[in-house]
This record gives C-alpha cells, structure tokens and sequence, in this order.
C-alpha cells in the first residue's frame, strides 16, 4: 500500500489476532510505532493489541501498552480502560485489574463483565458475585458474558442456591434462551449436583450447541452417572453433532466409570477417526479408561504411543497399575517417571502409597515418605491420609499415629485408616478405643467407619457392642447402605448369632458377593452344614457369581455334614464352570473331607495330584484325618513333613502322641516326649474368651488364676454332669 492509515495498521493487526498469531499481532503494533511516527494507535488499536497480551499472559508487555495508553490519554477511555482490565485480569494480576478498574470514572457493561470475568479466571469467585451485585445496583445492563462468568462462579462454589437466583434474574431479563447463558446455567447445576436441574435446562434449550451436549454428558460422569452420559452421547451422534476434545474425554471418562470396555473401544476409534487422539487430554482420558475396565495392555500401548505426556498421563497408567493389583510394576513406573524428570503430585503419590501398603513394603513407602517431605506435600491432607493408610497396612502403627496426630486437618480417611490399621494387626480392642475416641471428638462416622469397627466386633465376638453400633447405624439412616448391610450380616454371623445375621441379609435390598458370603461363612463356622449349602444353591440360582472364599466356606460346610461327593462337585465346579484355580486352603478343606469319610490314602492321593507343595496346614489336616481314621504310618509320613517344615510345631508331636496312644504304642508315646522336652517344646495351652456386660474375660485350660475361678468350676463340673445325662460322651485323649 502506497499510503496506509490506522485504519490499514489496526486490520492488519486484528487479523493476525484472529488468525491465532498473537505474537505477529503484537509485533506488527511495534512496527506500527517505529515506521509512522505521524500514525497513532487509536482505541481500536490498544483494545487489539491488550487482547493479545491477554491470550499470551505477556504482563511485561501489558504493562509497557498500558503505560502508552496513558501517554496518549486514552486510560480513561472506555473501551480501551474496559481492554486494560481484562489484560491485567488475564495476566494473573486481578489487584492491577480492579485497581484501575475502581480508578476508571465511567464504566460500561463491557467494563464490568470485564471485572466480574478477571474475578471468575483468578478464582476469586465470591468477590466475582459481590461485583455482579455492584453492577446491577449501578445501572449497567447485564450481558451475556456477565451472567456466564457469575453462573462458573456458582459452579466452582458448588452454590446451587445462588445459581437458581441467577438463573431466576435472568429469566427475568429475557436471557432465557440465550444459548451461552443456558450452556452456563445447566452446566452450573450439572456442578452443584443438582444434575435433574441441568437435564430440564437442557432439554429447554431452543438450540443445543456442542458446548451445551459437553456440558451436560461431563455433568452426568460428575454424578456419576456414566451410563446416563452415554446414552446422552449416542443421541448427540444420532443428530449428527461432530466431537471435540471436551466431549471425547468426558465420554472416556464415563466408561470408565460405569467399566464399559467395549464402548470404550468404539469410542477410541472415534478418536482416531476425527484426530483427535493424538491430543494430550484425550489420551490421558483413554489411558485412564482402559486401567480402570481391567484393559492393561490396551492401557499401556496408549501411554507408550504418546508422543507428550504429562503428569496426568503418568498418573494414568500409575493407578491403571496400582487398581488391577499390578504393585511392583506401579512402583517400576513410579521410578521411570522419576527419571524421565517429571514431578509426581498429590494424585501419583496416592496411588504408590496404595501399592506400598498392597505389597506391604514400608522399606520402600518411607523412601517414598521421604520424597513426599522434600517436595513440601507432606501436610497435604490427601496425601498426609495415604501415608498413614499404608503404615497402617505396613503394621507400623506407632508411626503411623504419629503422623495422623501431627496432621493439621485429621480427614475420615486418617481415622479410617487407623482404625482399620488397628483391625488388620489384630488389635481389635484398640479399634474399638479409637472408635469411640473418634465420636467423642464428634466427628461422624462414614460406611468405612462402620464396616471396620464391625469387623473388630467380630473378631473379639462382642456382640453387644455390635448392637449398639447397629442402633447407631439406624439412627444415621445408613442401614441401607450395602456395604454396611454386609458388615452386619458377617459380624452377627461370626457372633454365632445366626437368625439375626440371616434377619439382616434378607432385609438387604441390594445384595453382592460380600453378603452371600458372609452369611454362608456364617452357617460353615458354626457347623450349619446343610444351610450353608442350601444358600450357595439359591446364590447360583440368583446368579451371584461365587468367588474363591464362596467356595472355600460351602466345602466346609460339606466336611461339616460328610458329603463328600457334593463336595468333589463344588470342587470341579470351580475350575470347569466358573475358571477359578483352588488355592491351598480349598485343597486343605478336599483332604479334610476325603480324608475323614473316605480315608487318607485317598486323601494322599489329593495332596500328590496339587499343582503346588503342600504347606503345614495341608499336612496338619492330614494328620487330623490320620488320627480319626487311627492310621499310623500316614500319620507319621503326614508329621514327619511338619516337622520338616516347623521343626518347632509342638502340635505335629502332640497330634502323632495321641494317635500312638490310641493304637496302644505308649513307646512310641515316651519317645515323643522325650524329644519334645529335648527340644525345649511344650503344647500351647488353649484358650477361650467369653464377653459378660461388655468385658472379654480370657482362660486357659486348667487356668486357676481368676478370683471367682472356684466357682466358675463348680459351674463347669455341673455342666458336665449334665451333658453325660443327656448322652454326651467327653473327648478324654490323652494330651
């Protein structure tokens, strides 16, 4: 051009802008200045070239365009004074920002939106509300950006009360059917977990933009509503909606959460059809999706083809890891993401600790303590819990304690985890303190809460604290919960207090694995053979599918009753119908059976055809057969290979003593005793525990040391008395 003009400059300027070139846009504006001293930049020019800072966060810059602005006598401009606000605002300078926007004698609408936008973007979302208040008791009409940025203040607020009076005040203004204003209102409920609310909105809205589906399917995975976002999905596709990154990541996202591995898949393709998989958000979200249905492989060849990865990504195929039980390969990724020199954050170090406390190596958790210390999020309440879950599970609870006193904000998780800590090392009477401890203090217990002290209940079988709990349950409207239900149904269960067990497990309107476990567990304990099997029959029959515990108490219950053919059929079901491979304690229950109804020689037969070897309780169960059955040569081949592996087991000697015994072998008898005294062994005495008004009283066999033990004896010799007059013989072996 032979003579350009502010005119030409600014269009240049702006279509750079436009074009996504920020920087040229800017660049240009410095040639404007050095090569037409007589052309001044006018208010289109500084509103131009301030957006440009604003989009490159270039401060610097801002500063040095707004000190020219002053120079020229435009700062007081309102247009340009509106473009000055949003530049500080975007630069992270929100005092700057509100600063000139309070100096700035005339403000119009956009100047406030503006001002309200700044508050939005820094995260000072309340001060963002007080503005909005200011700007409708000073006159200027709202706009459409005002009332989006207001509605994302709501949203982060999680304040579903003041966004209804939101979107009240703009009904009010005919805003309505604003497309941007709708999107921000149903994406503010979807939010504020008023999720019916954004699905009215939505389904009111004149048009729906890819901005408005994207708002409401990431809405549904926030409630958890995955396969509510799917469905939603596959109508955005049927209107022949394109996707965009938001929205592929969002749908990712809900089959992860409601585990849809084959939707999951046709999505990815999607992705890669559109190109939108090579983007970093998108990848992660598929990654991630892949870990938590189960797809490892898929989830690693993700993570391995992208070309940048971030610490989301990292995250990604860390918890991928760590949730399908892959522990040692967690803590090699930890490591390789170390060296590559990303820094973890909160999320990565959750999900080492989670592997550390799995594995049960404090060694490599205190390493791990350490870093945490170093990289200054050792206070941070998320990860401060994790630290202390996996002392906890390392058995180091004295450090554990420590820690979760020294934590500024003592979360449920902290005192979750103590106390399920306290429960897993068999300490369950500390469990029971620190429970108690805790409703002190007045903190409200959750499921987890529950579900562990029932668990300690159960173990030191003190059922009268189970029902006090259980009445506090009630009162905090929690016994529907189902996880809570089948914590009831066990700790009755293994209270011996089988009606109410079964009275809690019929209640139950939801009913898993856990539950039906439970409960046949239960009836296996106390020798209920035939119930036991009776409800693993009705669990097929509701097509609950049983998992290796399920079997291992319906083969008790099968040794209980003798039915040894019913229990070889459980046994092969495991393998022919539902792929589970027997572990050792279903073999140990198959010898037991076949060995007390059809001999040990059959027995043997079971432990030679093991695709393992044979432990202690493999042997010792044997040995218990032996000594029914009063074979001695087994017997001594099933001792012998005790000894072999617990040359101290004092039971292995005291089980083949009886059985010499019993076959009139008092040589071998003497033998025995001579090499247990030789060997410094003595048989453990037994003990037994009874609960009386809340208190467990504990007593070993011949143990005289209670005050009131006299009595107790007078008691005992008539209970006997009474048990020969009914036809109950006593066990008299000799010990």
């Amino acid at each position: 051009m032979l003579e350009r003009d502010v005119i030409s400059w600014n269009t240049v300027i702006a279509g750079y802008l436009q074009n996504g070139d920020a920087w040229e846009s800017i660049s240009f504006f410095s040639a404007m200045r050095q090569q037409c001293n007589r052309i001044q930049p006018d208010r289109t020019t500084f509103a131009v070239v301030l957006k440009a800072c604003s989009l490159l966060e270039g401060y610097e810059i801002g500063v040095q365009i707004h000190c020219l602005v002053v120079k020229m006598g435009l700062d007081f401009d309102v247009v340009t004074g509106s473009a000055v606000v949003d530049m500080y605002a975007k630069c992270k300078c929100l005092c700057d920002s509100l600063q000139f926007f309070n100096e700035m004698p005339e403000k119009n609408w956009v100047t406030w939106s503006a001002a309200i936008a700044g508050c939005v973007q820094n995260d000072e979302h309340v001060e963002g509300l007080r503005m909005f208040v200011s700007m409708q008791r000073e006159g200027p009409a709202v706009s459409q950006s005002a009332y989006a940025s207001v509605l994302r203040s709501c949203a982060a607020l999680v304040s579903a009360k003041v966004g209804r009076q939101i979107h009240g005040h703009a009904l009010k203004n005919c805003f309505g059917s604003d497309i941007v204003v709708g999107t921000a209102i149903l994406d503010m409920y979807a939010k504020s977990d008023s999720l019916d609310d954004a699905l009215r909105v939505f389904q009111t809205l004149p048009t729906r933009t890819l901005q408005a589906w994207n708002a409401i399917i990431v809405g549904c995975v926030r409630n958890n509503q995955g396969l509510k976002a799917l469905e939603l999905f596959r109508v955005m596709n049927r209107f022949g909606i394109g996707v965009d990154e938001i929205s592929l990541s969002g749908i990712f996202s809900a089959c992860a959460e409601a585990r849809e591995y084959l939707q999951g898949s046709q999505a990815h393709c999607l992705a890669i059809k559109t190109c939108l998989s090579s983007d970093i958000c998108v990848s992660n979200a598929i990654s991630d999706m892949y870990g938590k249905c189960g797809a490892l492989t898929e989830a690693r060849i993700v993570f391995e083809e992208m070309n940048r990865r971030d610490a989301v990504s990292w995250n990604a195929i860390i918890a991928a890891l760590e949730q399908n039980e892959q522990c040692e390969e967690t803590l090699f990724c930890f490591a390789e993401m170390l060296r590559c020199g990303m820094e973890p954050d909160e999320f990565t170090y959750g999900s080492v600790l989670k592997a550390c406390a799995s594995l049960e190596s404090l060694d490599f958790g205190v390493k791990v303590h350490d870093k945490i210390i170093k990289c200054g999020l050792g206070f941070e309440s998320f990860v401060a819990s994790a630290l202390v879950d996996m002392y906890c599970k390392c058995g180091a609870m004295e450090e554990a304690m420590k820690l979760h006193n020294r934590m500024e904000m003592q979360t449920m998780i902290s005192w979750n985890a103590i106390t399920s800590g306290f429960s897993l090392q068999n300490q369950s009477e500390e469990a029971q303190k620190f429970f108690f401890k805790m409703l002190n203090l007045g903190l409200k217990p959750d499921n987890f809460t529950y579900a562990t002290i029932l668990d300690a209940c159960a173990n030191l079988v003190t059922i009268e604290l189970g029902k006090q709990i259980h009445v506090k349950i009630i009162k905090d409207e929690l016994q529907n919960d189902v996880f809570i239900s089948s914590s009831l149904v066990d700790m009755y269960a293994k209270c011996g207090n089988m009606q109410d067990s079964l009275l809690m497990f019929e209640k139950m309107a939801v009913r898993d694995y856990v539950s039906w476990n439970a409960l046949i567990c239960g009836y296996s304990l106390h020798g209920f053979g035939a119930e036991a099997i009776c409800m693993f029959e009705r669990m097929q029959q509701e097509n609950v599918r049983p998992n290796h515990a399920t079997f291992l108490a319906v083969l008790r219950a099968c040794g209980h009753v003798g039915l040894v053919d019913v229990g070889e059929q459980y046994f092969n079901m495991m393998t022919d119908h539902y792929k589970l491979q027997p572990q050792l304690e279903h073999y140990s229950c198959m010898v037991d059976l076949i060995g007390r109804t059809r001999g040990v020689h059959e027995a043997v037969e079971v432990i030679s055809k093991m695709p393992f070897e044979a432990d202690d309780i493999i042997w010792r169960t044997l040995l218990s057969a032996c000594k029914i059955q009063g074979d001695v040569e087994v017997a001594e081949i099933a001792a012998r290979n005790i000894l072999n592996l617990d040359p101290e087991d004092s039971s292995a000697y005291v089980l083949l003593s009886n059985i010499y015994a019993e076959a009139g072998r008092w040589t071998d008898v003497s033998k025995l005793r001579k090499m247990m005294r030789r060997s410094r062994l003595k048989k453990e005495p037994g003990c037994s525990w009874i609960e009386v008004k809340n208190e467990m009283h504990a007593f070993l066999v011949g143990d005289k040391a209670h005050p009131r033990s006299e009595k107790i004896y007078e008691l005992l010799d008539e209970l006997i008395g009474e048990m020969k007059w009914i036809g109950h013989d006593l066990d008299v072996d000799p010990i």
